[in-house]
């Protein structure tokens, strides 16, 4: 079943650049892949696209049945709660703890106190951050702000999680720890969609790869392929 598909989806913002040419591609249910280019070859752009902070310019973007261009008002917050999205710089509250950070997403869509303590605590467990729960992000590693950042991704069992650079400011210890995490989802069934221009990285996981080069899907590389080089 596909989770995700881009038909001939093209990005132009005013001043004539394009950051999307004609981009067609699809996801499976429960598939991890990777995207890749150049800085400014479209990586976010296209993420922005899924999540609905950008719209595209020609083309469809569909999510299941769900064609984004005609997801509206209302229905783009309850689109979200479909996609878990995990940014480079975290975004976390910093007034707030660990447990309130996570929490976050299943408050704002009404779910009941004590499922809400259930759920974060499992996720939490499940990201070696049990014991940090009262903690506020200034006392976390940027190792640990990151899976709070994940943590608040899942918390809501998205259909997928759309990461961006989500290894750019760690160590390679930690990238490959974040990256198992990530590789760890699909079998709970949430689709898993990252952008990294860490290539090295990118082949150690020996997943999909999408290329992108100034806004044009040039290759689309398969995990077979990637293990031959």
């Amino acid at each position: 079943m596909t989770v995700l598909r881009f038909d001939n989806v093209s990005k132009h913002y005013p001043g004539g650049h394009v950051a999307l040419a004609d981009v067609g591609f699809e996801v499976a249910e429960g598939e991890m892949l990777f995207i890749t280019g150049h800085s400014g070859a479209g990586k976010s752009t296209l993420l922005k696209l899924i999540h609905l902070s950008e719209r595209p310019s020609r083309g469809a973007v569909l999510f299941g049945e769900r064609n984004l261009m005609k997801v509206r008002g209302r229905r783009v917050a309850l689109h979200r709660r479909d996609v878990g999205v995990v940014f480079q710089d975290h975004r976390l509250l910093t007034d707030r703890s660990v447990f309130e950070n996570v929490a976050l997403p299943l408050i704002l869509r009404g779910m009941r106190r004590g499922e809400i303590g259930k759920r974060v605590r499992s996720v939490l467990d499940r990201l070696g951050l049990g014991a940090r729960e009262r903690a506020l992000p200034t006392q976390l590693s940027a190792g640990e702000q990151q899976r709070v950042g994940i943590a608040r991704a899942v918390v809501g069992e998205p259909r997928l999680l759309v990461a961006d650079e989500p290894t750019g400011n760690l160590d390679p210890t930690l990238s490959a720890e974040i990256l198992a995490l990530f590789a760890s989802l699909p079998e709970r069934g949430t689709s898993v969609l990252i952008a990294s221009h860490d290539l090295g990285l990118v082949k150690r996981m020996k997943r999909r790869v999408l290329v992108l080069d100034h806004g044009k899907l040039v290759d689309d590389i398969a995990p077979e392929d990637l293990a031959d080089e």
